[in-house]
């Protein structure tokens, strides 16, 4: 990499003082590959960084984001379910209580 950058350097300098170039466009020309450098050394960067992550074992914000949607509609089922469940048994209850009652003639 900075020998990349040394020998574009020293061939835009060459072309600079052969009259070839002028000093803005070197300039621009230098500022386009700096970024387009940039750029590559933050994909190479990022693809390390989550290749890490991974063998390590951590999850990803969006993975977390999905388990906590997936844990919401479950309680959300479980507190449905109980409060129909808690419910049923109630009116069982006293329902068997009154024939008991009816049969005892109480």
């Amino acid at each position: 990499m900075s020998q990349d950058l040394f020998s574009s350097l020293k061939n835009y300098a060459a072309k600079l003082s052969n009259g070839e170039k002028s000093p803005a466009e070197i300039a621009s020309a230098l500022n386009i590959w700096l970024k387009e450098s940039g750029d590559s050394i933050k994909e190479k960067i990022e693809s390390e960084v989550k290749q890490s992550v991974s063998k390590m074992g951590f999850a990803k914000q969006s993975d977390l984001d999905k388990l906590q949607k997936q844990i919401d509609q479950l309680l959300k089922k479980a507190d449905l379910k109980k409060s129909s469940v808690a419910k049923k048994p109630a009116k069982k209850i006293v329902k068997s209580a009154v024939k008991k009652k009816a049969k005892n003639g109480k």
